[in-house]
């Protein structure tokens, strides 16, 4: 009896701050007359404005995975937002579809830039976020989507893409862009593969850019993802969860996001 008295009064002592955590909410705007659903995290226990962080989903459209990457960064003191690039908040479960929703992006960049720019300015506006202090993360079609938007100079700070797409229809100029950028990709990835490597390196150094490359020996597509197993063997998809780089590549995120929002 005494201890659980001990115990109650200790509780009765502690600040309701220590009990703040993340708080997500679905956030839904509108471009061009189409409905765009999103997903808004941030930690409740740290106060004033901080960096805010764009994360754009994979093929499968703006899911639980997506939106867990939102939580984590609010749990590093962030405020996130998970972008919808399909509209409406469309998710499909099977490769077909996916293949020919991201295809359809991946035809009208213009309207694509139009998404990505409405999702930052919802982010913007938030009374938690620094406007001027924006970055962006990709998985998979998302990593191709945010260095395509680092290539025609969107205002972010930094990009980083995990297992993205790395090929472009319209390289970087010089000059052109203004994010620091990261990639991260395994080297068993058949969808990107050396020459795909090699040619983004290529890439950025005639563009000027401030970037990174790294690349996990034996890592297939989409080895952030745990659900990549049970996907890959359903649709006999080359991806599968590789927790080594899953790991390594998001710690390395997390200095980069440091580095980016520091300045230096």
């Amino acid at each position: 009896m005494k201890e659980l008295f001990l115990a109650m009064s200790i509780c009765c002592l502690v600040s309701p701050s220590a009990y703040a955590s993340v708080q997500g909410r679905e956030v839904v705007y509108e471009e061009n007359g189409t409905t765009l659903k999103g997903y808004i995290a941030y930690d409740d226990a740290i106060k004033g404005k901080r960096p805010g962080v764009l994360v754009v989903h994979e093929w499968w459209g703006q899911n639980e995975y997506a939106r867990k990457r939102v939580r984590m960064l609010a749990e590093l003191g962030y405020t996130a937002m998970a972008v919808d690039m399909y509209g409406n908040g469309k998710v499909v479960d099977n490769p077909d579809d996916a293949g020919k929703l991201a295809a359809g992006v991946y035809k009208d960049m213009p309207a694509a830039k139009a998404r990505f720019e409405a999702a930052m300015r919802v982010l913007r506006e938030q009374n938690t976020v620094d406007a001027g202090e924006i970055a962006a993360f990709g998985y998979c079609f998302g990593g191709g989507i945010v260095l395509n938007m680092a290539r025609i100079g969107e205002d972010l700070k930094g990009v980083a893409s995990f297992h993205g797409g790395l090929g472009t229809a319209t390289p970087a100029q010089p000059g052109a862009i203004k994010a620091r950028i990261i990639s991260f990709s395994g080297d068993a990835d058949p969808t990107i593969g050396p020459d795909k490597v090699a040619a983004f390196k290529k890439e950025m150094e005639h563009a000027g850019a401030n970037f990174r490359v790294v690349t996990y020996p034996g890592a297939k597509h989409a080895f952030t993802n745990p659900d990549a197993d049970v996907m890959g063997k359903k649709f006999n998809l080359p991806i599968a969860y590789d927790a080594k780089a899953d790991k390594d590549s998001w710690e390395q995120a997390k200095v980069f996001l440091r580095e980016v929002f520091a300045g230096k």
